[in-house]
């Protein structure tokens, strides 16, 4: 990043409860900040959790002090937020509060003590500038430049927990109870915080690595309390941190409710064998040249690379930048907002895609021919579109009207769609003949409106046994795959070439395809 053109902005969000005679210093030595080449702007958010001791006065008079500095031309690029809870809550509810007020790109936590230094957010801001992170945390036991010595047995508590963490989050972090968390502020508010307290750490770190998201860690200096000296978290809080580890690799709770329906599609991702099932199907179809359509966080796109040219879209925010997290060690993949439904949104590629791959979108939209019509537009001359949708109207049930399904379809609603848009339908594909029962179970007969965590993972855990019996099961299948092509030749070309010539053709896969 340039150094003379910054383009990200900060929100500290600083939790106080109790800190009558340290959040004056802590919060004079966050006017380091102001020396950021990367930050245009800062904004301080200060929470007092209901402190009953001097605490409130002390913040007033820093309130007086910060006033006076600005009004005599000083702090521009920084703000000043007071907000306060009539009683304690807990830090992980100050947090929550403070972050409704942030609009800065990234936000990070700022304990109102003197344990960390906030020179090291000057390195941790970096980090975002330089390496397109969607987290940092600053860890105390990375070698950072200065560590009192303090409490060995509370450090080896501090591992233990960093050590049942990792194994709940496949993720390698030296430093879970850290409280330099910097986070990108839209996708730290994309997260439902269920945490009142410091299981609050546990819970942000798992959530975090369950998200994909691309975590990185530099080491910061340290000084720790001793409990004289007014240290708070105690044997209590590691035991809860035990427990907050068991129930966040437990859950799937990682979006918040959204018009995309991002939660029930979380749950979803957690069946990879499936997912992988999926894609081997249609993996032999492929090109080199591809758009995938509705990528979301990519479960499918990291099946389908390496390829000459790769493109993952999608209209949620939330998923593009979960993509956007896999384009830096992809360099022949790219991230594109998408909308099916409008063809300006589509991505260019000189002389078009060989492959367009759309799975579960059309029958989300109201329009299908249109979609199928823009997709056309976006392959190359004997380009080829993989279609997936779910089948049989018949199932039409809650789930559906849960997910934004529009319709289901047959094969010959499906391949008349097709013809309908000028594209030849050379094969369609049936799949997951194993599911038929279970969607009519739960969305028919039960009326769910949400698949359970127990099902998804029988679902995961199922996948070997239902792709070996597949073609034996007498049931219709829950979805079908359509292999459709755009003509090499101009439709008023093709003749009198007789109906249903096209699907009479062997599904071959496209030349250079792995």
């Amino acid at each position: 990043m340039n150094a003379a053109a910054p383009t990200l902005s900060l929100a500290v969000l600083v939790p106080v409860y109790n800190e009558e005679h340290l959040v004056a210093a802590s919060l004079r030595r966050l006017r380091v900040l102001e020396s950021s080449l990367h930050l245009t702007r800062i904004e301080v958010i200060v929470v007092d959790d209901g402190s009953h001791d001097g605490t409130p006065a002390a913040l007033e008079a820093f309130r007086q002090e910060q006033a006076g500095r600005d009004a005599d031309g000083g702090e521009a690029k920084m703000s000043w937020t007071f907000l306060r809870h009539p009683r304690n809550a807990g830090k992980g509810k100050a947090i929550e509060t403070a972050l409704r007020e942030a609009t800065g790109t990234v936000s990070i936590i700022h304990d109102s003590d003197l344990e960390y230094q906030p020179r090291d957010i000057l390195r941790i801001v970096e980090i975002f500038a330089t390496e397109e992170a969607d987290a940092v945390f600053g860890s105390r036991f990375a070698g950072g430049s200065v560590r009192r010595v303090l409490m060995y047995r509370h450090q080896l508590g501090n591992k233990l927990i960093t050590f049942l963490c990792n194994l709940a989050s496949n993720v390698n972090f030296t430093d879970v109870e850290t409280c330099y968390k910097a986070i990108r502020t839209d996708l730290l508010k994309s997260i439902p915080l269920q945490s009142n307290d410091f299981r609050i750490e546990i819970e942000l770190s798992i959530k975090l690595a369950k998200r994909g998201a691309r975590i990185f860690e530099i080491p910061i200096s340290y000084r720790g309390r001793t409990y004289a000296e007014g240290k708070k978290i105690g044997w209590r809080d590691g035991l809860g941190a035990l427990v907050a580890i068991f129930r966040f690799a437990a859950s799937d709770n990682i979006y918040r409710l959204d018009q995309f329906g991002s939660q029930i599609l979380a749950r979803l991702s957690r069946a990879p064998r499936y997912n992988r099932w999926m894609a081997e199907v249609i993996r032999p179809f492929c090109g080199q040249r591809v758009l995938e359509i509705g990528s979301g966080v990519g479960n499918l796109t990291r099946q389908m690379i390496p390829r000459e040219h790769y493109v993952a879209s999608d209209i949620n925010p939330l998923y593009l930048d979960s993509l956007r997290a896999l384009r830096e060690d992809h360099p022949y993949l790219d991230v594109s907002y998408c909308d099916v439904t409008e063809v300006a949104t589509f991505p260019d590629l000189e002389r078009g895609f060989d492959t367009v791959i759309c799975l579960n979108v059309v029958e989300h939209v109201d329009d299908d021919r249109a979609a199928l019509l823009n997709i056309k537009a976006a392959l190359r001359p004997g380009g080829r579109a993989i279609v997936l949708v779910p089948n049989g109207p018949g199932l039409f049930g809650t789930l559906d009207e849960v997910l934004g399904h529009k319709r289901r379809y047959t094969e010959a609603s499906l391949t008349e769609l097709g013809r309908a848009c000028g594209l030849l339908v050379v094969k369609v594909i049936p799949f997951n003949r194993s599911g038929c029962f279970a969607w009519w179970l739960n969305g028919k007969l039960l009326k769910r409106t949400h698949f359970g965590r127990f099902q998804v993972q029988m679902l995961n855990w199922l996948t070997p046994l239902f792709r070996r019996i597949e073609a034996h099961l007498p049931t219709p299948a829950l979805s079908l795959i359509a292999l459709m092509e755009r003509p090499a030749i101009a439709a008023g070309e093709l003749g009198d070439q007789a109906p249903g010539a096209a699907t009479a053709r062997a599904a071959k896969p496209l030349s250079g395809a792995l």
